[in-house]
């Protein structure tokens, strides 16, 4: 044999060589997972086969994803199987060197055992570029869950998110064995959802701003914004979803937030003339009127075409937030009350509600509600309640014999912040996933009768602040919810199992490369840093590569710790992949000035919100209406401030609502004369490095109307020059 043969010999059987796996760490933990002695060698010339035919979309799944071919054979080295024997969900997947074997109670435990089995592959079947061959452990996995329902809700109301956009995130649930997705379908800023009955909902309620009667709120406000699902579309979306064992439960929240609904048909609104001139004549009522009765016939027109397109057991019909305030202002109502001995406007929901839950059970389903519905008597114990506001309202709700899901605030709305620096609500709570980690019914509070009671739990993404931040990308959505989701989908598996954070973290740093191949923009936690002797030092442990910026510019690597007097100077972040962290410093770079100063408008304050509180910092101030063409709102300093940095801003804290939604800033050096600075972006405009201390700061408003009956005013966030002696 020739040299040159000798080598091509070797390359060949160096190419044929496959490669073994690492033990893997799975995420959920399986009840029984045993490892044996050797391992199967997987080649692409391998099938997918099933031997019940209800089985063949999983089995599909599972031969897209891992690029082999799909035959209805019991004859494949990758076979699918029922047996009946096992529970609902539950599997049992066998890896030996015949071949895998993945037996499910049903079509929901076989399609478990896929995404188990998917996790013990390379991370690339997530993105369906498995390169062969390569050998796998063999094992023996068997596994169930506690919990029968592992939700998530997605809003679609206030950000806009099309059926692909949902498909896409359907995928990222179901690697995670989350197995219902509840659609947030209608609200006070849109109807997402064709009722054929009535086109107009939406057609018109679809979209809003531009030519809309919709007025926009959040995000995009100078365009014609949104669209909706046709009943076909979400024919698609339920079929794509029940292929990876999801339901979809769709919600039509009734009857508050329901603002979108009495604009296009004021007439499902209470009887009084409301006072609108605070909004330039938008009527901001978001309450039906439960006294009329031809809102229960649009009601039934919609909750009978809902019924008939989804197969869903459960039609979820709201029941949170309402504000009755507008019922006790209706003569209707009142008199409505009088003929039915109601001495409490309370008793008008629970009558609501129930007309409702009755419409929902005569099409063969059940109704759900949020925890607000059952202050009142519901007439069917078997409503299913969603408690949101409080663990309290969770175990109130199955005390009372309900059907429960655990989905509290402070736990489980991934819309919250992660950190007091990162966007986000806060107003149930800031946490990350070590919070969602901690979850325990026990721990919690729950007695064993209440835990009969728990059906599962949801974890939940309220939209507002996602459509002022890029929503035609999903990085914000994954970024507010992974690895939060990986961490639910543990919890809501075994939901009173060991908890061992540390140990946790260690498996979720593993469960990173899968992320990162099913292309999700995840959060890293924030690297540590230091300061001591001189040195500036930062780190990570999640395989990220760390950046620093100076005086905030461009980012550099980051190598080695820093010399440097001015440790002030310097932010961190990581990032991996579509992954990125929040930004991390000493506690110094996060300083801010406080400056007196006085506001000023041609508007006037509310007395609970005066300018006086914002005046203060750390609160927001209210105007009595909203901003018209020509408004203006005025910081005045005492002194005058030297910065390197100053943001005004209308609206909350946490989003731009509330806003002037076009408009320009002004600047005084000595008060007095003012120059133009720049244009207001989401109510907001931040000066940076101004040239001499600023003595005034002037918002003028070129637009009429937000939406809304008044306008939010923040304290200006102003950052301190740095001193940059370093040596």
């Amino acid at each position: 044999m020739t040299s040159y043969s000798k080598h091509l010999l070797l390359l060949l059987m160096l190419f044929n060589i496959a490669y073994t796996l690492p033990a893997q760490e799975l995420i959920p933990t399986p009840k029984h997972h045993v490892r044996h002695d050797g391992h199967l060698c997987l080649n692409n010339s391998m099938s997918v086969g099933c031997l019940d035919s209800e089985l063949r979309p999983a089995a599909v799944f599972l031969a897209d994803h891992m690029s082999l071919q799909y035959n209805m054979t019991p004859f494949a080295r990758i076979l699918l199987d029922i047996n009946e024997e096992l529970d609902h969900e539950a599997y049992t997947l066998t890896i030996s060197q015949r071949g895998i074997v993945i037996r499910g109670g049903d079509y929901g435990g076989v399609f478990n055992g896929i995404t188990t089995l998917m996790q013990l592959l390379p991370e690339e079947v997530y993105s369906r570029t498995l390169n062969y061959p390569f050998n796998i452990d063999c094992c023996q996995i068997e596994d169930a869950p506690d919990y029968e329902y592992r939700g998530f809700m997605l809003d679609v109301c206030r950000t806009w998110q099309d059926k692909h956009a949902v498909m896409e995130f359907i995928d990222l649930l179901a690697y995670h064995k989350i197995n219902h997705l509840r659609l947030h379908l209608t609200d006070d800023e849109a109807w997402r959802i064709e009722i054929k009955s009535h086109p107009e909902l939406a057609a018109i309620g679809g979209y809003r701003g531009g030519d809309s009667p919709i007025k926009p709120r959040y995000g995009k406000w100078n365009e014609r914004w949104g669209g909706y699902y046709t009943q076909e579309d979400i024919g698609e979306i339920v079929e794509y979803a029940a292929n990876r064992n999801i339901v979809i439960v769709p919600e039509i929240d009734l009857p508050g937030h329901s603002l979108c609904l009495a604009t296009m048909h004021p007439e499902v609104l209470c009887s009084y003339n409301a006072d609108c001139s605070a909004a330039f004549g938008y009527d901001t009522r978001s309450a039906l009127c439960p006294s009329n009765e031809d809102n229960y016939r649009l009601l039934a027109d919609v909750i009978g075409e809902i019924c008939a397109i989804f197969p869903s057991e459960y039609i979820h019909i709201g029941g949170d937030e309402v504000e009755m305030s507008q019922w006790r202002k209706c003569d209707r109502c009142r008199e409505f009350m009088n003929q039915n001995s109601m001495s409490d406007v309370a008793q008008l929901q629970s009558y609501f509600t129930n007309r409702l839950v009755e419409m929902v059970e005569s099409h063969g389903k059940r109704a759900a509600v949020w925890n607000e519905a059952i202050d009142g008597e519901l007439s069917s114990p078997s409503t299913l309640v969603y408690g949101w506001e409080n663990i309290d309202e969770c175990r109130r709700a199955a005390a009372k014999g309900y059907r429960t899901i655990v989905v509290p605030g402070q736990y489980l709305y991934f819309d919250m912040k992660q950190s007091s620096r990162e966007p986000g609500h806060d107003w149930a709570a800031i946490f990350d996933w070590t919070k969602v980690y901690s979850i325990s019914l026990k721990s919690l509070g729950f007695t064993d009768a209440e835990i009969e009671n728990v059906v599962g739990f949801e974890a939940t993404f309220f939209s507002e602040a996602y459509a002022s931040r890029n929503p035609e990308s999903p990085d914000y959505l994954h970024y507010q919810t992974f690895p939060r989701i990986a961490t639910f989908a543990e919890v809501a598996w075994r939901a009173d199992g060991e908890r061992n954070t540390e140990q946790f973290y260690k498996r979720l740093v593993a469960h990173y490369a899968r992320l990162d191949a099913m292309g999700v923009a995840y959060r890293l936690m924030p690297a540590k840093v230091e300061y001591r002797d001189g040195l500036l030092s930062a780190s990570v442990d999640d395989g990220s590569t760390l950046y620093y910026r100076i005086d905030d510019d461009t980012e550099e690597r980051y190598n080695h710790p820093i010399k440097t007097n001015t440790p002030e100077r310097y932010s961190f972040v990581s990032r991996r992949h579509e992954a990125i962290s929040p930004t991390a410093a000493v506690e110094a770079h996060f300083k801010t000035l406080t400056p007196p100063f006085t506001i000023t408008s041609s508007m006037t304050d509310r007395t609970q919100y005066s300018f006086a509180k914002a005046q203060q910092y750390g609160r927001l101030a209210r105007t009595t209406r909203a901003g018209d063409v020509g408004d203006w709102i005025m910081f005045s300093f005492t002194t005058p401030v030297t910065c390197r940095s100053m943001k005004v801003a209308t609206g909350n804290f946490q989003l731009p609502r509330f806003i002037f939604e076009n408009g320009y800033v002004e600047i005084s050096y000595d008060g007095t004369t003012f120059e133009y600075a720049g244009e207001l972006e989401g109510g907001a405009y931040t000066i940076n490095a101004p040239s001499r201390p600023i003595k005034a700061v002037r918002m003028v408003c070129t637009s009429q109307g937000n939406g809304a009956e008044w306008v939010s005013i923040q304290p200006p966030t102003i950052l301190p020059v740095y001193d940059k002696s370093d040596n």
